[in-house]
C-alpha cells in the first residue's frame, strides 16, 4: 500500500515538472497545474507515512502558487509543511512555517485565517516551549484586535496571561489582564471583568503591591453590577485580610471555591498567597505542630521568591 502511494506521489511530481516546462508553443510555465499536482503528491506521500517527502512536496506547492499569486492557497500549503514536521516531531521548525503561513494570510486579507493558525500554533507548542506559546497567542490576540475582534481578541489573552502566570512574569501578566479586562468591559461582557478582577487583584498581591490591588478592585465599581456581587465581597475581605495581616480570613477567602475553582494557575495564586510579614495566626488548619504563628513552609515561600514584604 505504501509503496503504491509513493509511486503516485513520484506520478504526481513528474507531472508538475511537465507543467512547468516551456516551448515554442507555450511561453509561460503552468504553475497552477504544478501546485495542483505537487498537492496531490504530498497527500500521497502523507499517506504513506513519508512526512519529509510530504513536507517538501507541500513547500513546492507553496511556492508555485506564491509565483500564481494565489497568497491564500500558497499558505494553506505552508501551513501543512509545518503539520508534517510536527508529525516528525520538529516542532520548532513547524511553527516557523506555520508563523510564516500566518503573515501570507494577512497578506492576502484573511487575518481571521492567521489568527487561527497562530493560535494552532500557541497549543501545538505549549506543552514544549510556554515562552513560544505566550508570544504566539499575543501575535494572535493582536491580529483579532487589529480587526475589532474583540471577544477573539480577549479569549487569546486569557491564554497568555495564565502562562505569564506560571512563567512566574507576574508584571507582564498584571498588563495582560488589564488588557483583557478591558475588552471584556468594550464588548460589555462584565461578569467576566469581575473574574479578571481577582485574577488582576492576586497577582498584584503576589508582587506584593497592595496598592495597585486596592486599584483594581477600586476602579472596578464603576462596572455595572460588580459593587455588591459574591466577587466583589470576596476581594473586599480579602484586601481586608491583607492588610491587617489576619492569615486566618486571608486563607478563608483564598480557599473559598469562589478562588479555588477558577483557571489552574490563577487557582494556585489563591492558595498559596501569604499575608506580609507572617501574619497573625488565630486557628488557622494550615499552622504548624508546635511553630510560631509567622513560619511557613519553605517550599511554599520558594514559589514567589522575593515576592512578599
Amino acid at each position: 500500500m505504501a509503496a503504491q502511494k509513493i509511486n503516485e506521489a513520484h506520478e504526481h511530481i513528474a507531472k508538475a515538472e511537465k507543467c512547468l516546462k516551456t516551448s515554442l508553443t507555450k511561453w509561460k510555465p503552468d504553475y497552477d497545474s504544478a501546485a495542483s499536482e505537487y498537492a496531490k503528491a504530498a497527500v500521497a506521500f502523507k499517506n504513506a507515512k513519508q512526512f519529509e517527502q510530504a513536507k517538501d512536496a507541500y513547500l513546492k506547492e507553496a511556492e508555485y502558487h506564491t509565483e500564481n499569486k494565489a497568497l491564500f492557497h500558497a499558505a494553506k500549503a505552508l501551513e501543512q509543511a509545518g503539520m508534517m514536521l510536527k508529525d516528525m516531531k520538529k516542532m520548532n521548525e513547524a511553527i516557523q512555517y506555520i508563523e510564516k503561513a500566518s503573515m501570507m494570510y494577512v497578506e492576502n486579507g484573511t487575518p481571521d485565517t492567521a489568527a487561527m493558525a497562530l493560535d494552532r500554533a500557541g497549543k501545538l507548542i505549549e506543552p514544549m516551549n510556554v515562552e513560544k506559546a505566550v508570544d504566539l497567542y499575543q501575535k494572535a490576540a493582536s491580529v483579532f484586535e487589529n480587526e475589532d475582534r474583540l471577544r477573539q481578541a480577549a479569549e487569546l489573552l486569557g491564554k497568555a496571561s495564565r502562562l505569564l502566570v506560571r512563567l512566574r512574569r507576574l508584571d507582564e501578566a498584571a498588563t495582560s489582564i488589564q488588557k483583557e479586562k478591558n475588552m471584556y468591559k468594550e464588548i460589555e461582557n462584565y461578569p467576566t471583568c469581575f473574574k479578571k478582577t481577582i485574577a488582576q487583584v492576586l497577582v498584584h498581591l503576589h508582587r506584593s503591591d497592595f496598592v495597585a490591588a486596592d486599584k483594581c478592585v477600586r476602579e472596578s465599581y464603576s462596572i455595572p453590577g460588580f459593587s455588591g456581587s459574591e466577587d466583589c465581597i470576596a476581594l473586599e475581605q480579602l484586601l481586608q485580610g491583607y492588610d491587617e495581616q489576619d492569615e486566618d480570613q486571608v486563607y478563608r477567602v483564598c480557599n473559598s471555591p469562589l478562588l479555588k475553582y477558577m483557571d489552574n494557575d490563577y487557582a494556585k495564586l489563591a492558595v498559596t498567597l501569604k499575608v506580609p510579614g507572617g501574619g497573625k495566626k488565630k486557628k488557622s488548619p494550615t499552622a504548624p505542630q508546635g511553630g510560631t504563628g509567622g513560619a511557613q513552609p519553605a517550599e511554599e515561600d520558594d514559589d514567589y521568591e522575593g515576592g512578599l514584604c
